[in-house]
């Protein structure tokens, strides 16, 4: 493999949780040096979060932590104390980047703000991808994800129309990696053509609110506000995911225009429903959604999913299958053909499946290594990057600083 597009670009690496590590994860799998910055006094979130192998706990075993912090280097310091707050400095010192995702001010009260790592090193680019950002009243709020799709109108709109706001999972958690990898490229460019370094203050909320901006609009602009339709669509009908044959198999389709309505008949071939005048329209299958997805229900729970899949993406309709973990390890064959996970045998759990970047450079794809254990790479990263002695590290081993 040549030299991959990252290459020579080193990381001081702060975050933790999901955010900030599937954004590093970009980072070190296209090349970059990504050193992690950790402390047994307060591990990493996903090191003692499940789902572990074989259910048994530790800081090397969670499934979470090994899909995304591949490719990095791990540094155990403890950085409560001062040698431990000079040591994460030198790190900072030897990094072209720093990155975070903690509340908030929290860097600052650490002592590692962006004045401070810019005192320390001028040229420093740092980015900080807080939940609210650094400025404004709610900027010190801390908490996860599920918090953040909240506050960004996500959970208000999902869910069925006569019960409450669902809870959907770390939402944003997924979308502001995308942001803050594309903003640190950008920094990345403009160092290179440069020379100056800048802060990166991110909020993941901001983030979170692009994906409902068009309500937004429709609010400011027709005062209409946006509800939970389940999984129904204004523009679409039948618009749902319906029960297959076999134990929890399911597809998602849509009909959109009656093109597609009579496509959608053809696939289903004799069934009474496909003649019924209630359901001949757009206008007269909204008006009876309710009957016409109870007998949709009738005839897919017959049907095998991913055939029923394949035969109505042939007829011009839009149709998944829901996958599994099972099904894109084990029966996916264009996740297979794409190469998208790397079996990595792990020292502690053995074979596991990690993913790679889903965009493929054909000069300079990106290469996977396994997350590093706790620590691992304390002695190596502290010898080869700050150049430091046996006896340095062994004082600071006694003093309590390394693990």
């Amino acid at each position: 493999m040549g030299k991959l597009p990252l290459e020579g670009i080193k990381v001081a690496d702060f975050c933790w949780v999901w955010t900030g590590p599937t954004t590093t994860k970009v980072l070190a799998d296209f090349g970059a040096t990504v050193v992690k910055i950790e402390s047994k006094a307060r591990p990493e979130t996903w090191r003692i979060q499940p789902p572990f192998k074989d259910n048994v706990p530790g800081f090397n075993r969670g499934g979470i932590f090994n899909t995304i912090n591949t490719s990095k280097y791990s540094v155990n310091i403890n950085t409560a104390k001062p040698k431990g707050k000079e040591l994460a400095k030198r790190l900072i010192a030897w990094a072209d980047i720093v990155t975070e995702n903690y509340a908030g001010g929290s860097m600052k009260e650490m002592g590692f703000g962006y004045e401070v790592c810019k005192e320390i090193n001028p040229d420093i680019i740092m980015m900080s991808s807080s939940m609210m950002g650094q400025t404004g009243p709610w900027s010190i709020l801390p908490g996860y994800g599920d918090l953040l799709s909240a506050i960004s109108g996500v959970n208000e709109i999902s869910g069925w129309p006569d019960y409450p706001p669902a809870e959907i999972g770390y939402y944003t958690d997924y979308v502001a990696p995308r942001f803050n990898a594309m903003t640190l490229l950008a920094a990345i460019d403009y160092w290179r053509r440069t020379g100056k370094g800048q802060y990166l203050d991110i909020a993941q909320h901001q983030g979170g609110l692009q994906y409902v901006l068009p309500l937004i609009l429709d609010y400011s602009i027709n005062g209409r506000v946006a509800g939970r339709n389940g999984n129904r669509d204004e523009s679409g009908s039948p618009h749902g995911v319906f029960r297959c044959k076999g134990e929890d198999r399911h597809i998602a389709l849509t009909v959109f225009g009656e093109d597609e309505w009579a496509g959608f008949c053809k696939v289903a071939g004799d069934q009474p429903w496909t003649k019924d005048p209630r359901f001949a329209t757009f206008a007269s299958r909204k008006a009876n959604e309710d009957e016409l997805e109870a007998l949709i229900l009738a005839w897919t729970l017959g049907q095998d999913d991913e055939q029923l899949m394949h035969r109505l993406q042939a007829a011009g309709m839009a149709a998944g299958m829901l996958m599994s973990p099972q099904d894109f390890l084990e029966s996916n064959e264009h996740i297979k053909a794409r190469n998208f996970y790397k079996e990595i045998d792990h020292p502690e759990i053995g074979i596991i499946h990690v993913p790679r970047q889903p965009c493929v450079l054909s000069k300079t794809p990106c290469d996977v290594r396994r997350a590093p254990l706790m620590g691992e790479h304390t002695d190596y990263v502290l010898k080869e990057f700050l150049h430091m002695t046996d006896d340095e590290i062994a004082e600071l081993v006694v003093e309590e600083v390394l693990y």
